[in-house]
C-alpha cells in the first residue's frame, strides 16, 4: 500500500498544496452529513477556521459564540452531556490557549466527547507574529487526562482526523492541531488513518543479506513532516545513511508498539515538530523511549523562544527547523 504521495519529492511548485484547516472543514461536512448530532461552534472565526463550510450547510446546528472562547468550551461540554458531538474552533492560541481551564474542568474532567480544533498553530502562521503563534498547545493538551491529541501532516489527514474524531469509535475529548498556510500533500486517499496508530512514510531499502539496521529514525508530527521527508532523502542520497520516517499524527495516545519496534532497529532518533521542544511531541517520544531504551535523541523544534513576524520559510530557518537542520541533527 502506498503511504506516500508519489510526487512528494518533486519540485515544490509541482506538489499540490492545501491548508490543513481546509481539509478539516471538508471533513466536518462529510461527518455531519452522516450524523445529525454533530454541532459546530466557533469564536468569531468561522471563515478563518473553515467552519463556514459546515455553517453554510447546517445553520440549525451551528452556533456563533462571538469572542468568548471560555464560554464556548463550557457550552460544548453541556451539548456533549446531551449526547451531541460538539466541534469547537478558534485559533490555537485562544483555544486551547485562552480557555485551557474550561477545557480541563468542564470537558476532560467530565470526559465529554468534545472535539477542540486549534487552527493557525506553529510559526508557519507567519506575519501574524508571536502573539498568535501557538507553540505550546501540544504541551497544554497532552498533559490533560482523557485527552486525545492529533496533529495531521496534511489536508488529507486532517479530513480523516475530524471524521474519525467524531465517529463512534472515539469516545473521549480530542484536540486537533491545524496550520494556516498551504502545505504539501504528503499522504494519499489510500493511506490508512487510525487514531493512535503511526504510519511509516519513508524507509530506506536494504539489499539481500544486508543487516536491517537504520542509522536514523526520524519521528515527526504535523505539516513539518514534509521537511522530515526531504531531510531523509538527503541523508540517504548524500550522507549514505539508512533512514526511516514515521508520521505520528496521533501524539496522545502515542503508538508505543511501532515506536519501540523501530527504536530497536535504529542507532539514533531525531524528533521533528513545529512547537516548543519542552513538553511537546519530542518530549513525549523521549518519555516513552527512556522507559526502555538508552538511545540518543535529538529534538528539532523551537528552542524556548516566542515566535515573531516573518514568512513561514524565513521562520522555519530562523528557528532551526529547516531541512538542513534536521539533517544536521541526524549527523
Amino acid at each position: 500500500m502506498n503511504m506516500l504521495n508519489p510526487n512528494i519529492f518533486s519540485k515544490i511548485g509541482d506538489i499540490e498544496q492545501i491548508p490543513t484547516r481546509k481539509g478539516f472543514g471538508e471533513g466536518l461536512v462529510i461527518a455531519a452529513e452522516h450524523n445529525e448530532n454533530i454541532y459546530g461552534l466557533t469564536a468569531d472565526l468561522k471563515e478563518s477556521t473553515y467552519m463556514h463550510l459546515f455553517a453554510d450547510l447546517f445553520s440549525n446546528r451551528f452556533i456563533e459564540m462571538g469572542v468568548s472562547e471560555q464560554n464556548m468550551a463550557s457550552v460544548a461540554s453541556g451539548l456533549a452531556a446531551l449526547s451531541k458531538i460538539p466541534v469547537i474552533t478558534s485559533y490555537a492560541m485562544f483555544s486551547p490557549g485562552r480557555n485551557w481551564e474550561q477545557i480541563r474542568t468542564t470537558i476532560c474532567y467530565n470526559d465529554r466527547k468534545v472535539i477542540i480544533v486549534g487552527s493557525h498553530a506553529g510559526v508557519s502562521v507567519g506575519p501574524d507574529g508571536g502573539s498568535h503563534q501557538a507553540l505550546e498547545d501540544i504541551a497544554l493538551t497532552r498533559v490533560i487526562p482523557n485527552m486525545t491529541v492529533i496533529s495531521p501532516c496534511d489536508a488529507i489527514e486532517a479530513r480523516k482526523a475530524i471524521i474519525s474524531a467524531t465517529g463512534d469509535k472515539q469516545n473521549t475529548p480530542v484536540y486537533i492541531r491545524l496550520a494556516r498556510e498551504k502545505s504539501p500533500i504528503i499522504t494519499t486517499e489510500e493511506t490508512p488513518f487510525i487514531i493512535g496508530k503511526a504510519n511509516i512514510l519513508y524507509e530506506s531499502k536494504f539489499s539481500d543479506g544486508e543487516n536491517r539496521k537504520f542509522n536514523t529514525l526520524i519521528c515527526s508530527t504535523g505539516i513539518i513532516t514534509y521537511n522530515a521527508l526531504l531531510a531523509a532523502k538527503e541523508l540517504e542520497e548524500i550522507h549514505k545513511q539508512k533512514v526511516i520516517v514515521i508520521n505520528f499524527h496521533t501524539i496522545k495516545p502515542l503508538d508505543i508498539e511501532t515506536l519501540y519496534k523501530y527504536v530497536e532497529l535504529s542507532d539514533k532518533i531525531v524528533t521533528v515538530e513545529e512547537h516548543q521542544i519542552a513538553a511537546g511531541f519530542g518530549g513525549a517520544i523521549c518519555e516513552a523511549i527512556t522507559d526502555k531504551y538508552p538511545k540518543m535523541v535529538k529534538r528539532v523544534g523551537v528552542q524556548d523562544k516566542f515566535g515573531q513576524s516573518g514568512t513561514p520559510i524565513e521562520l522555519m530557518k530562523h528557528y532551526n527547523m529547516d531541512v538542513s537542520d534536521i539533517v544536521k541533527a541526524a549527523i
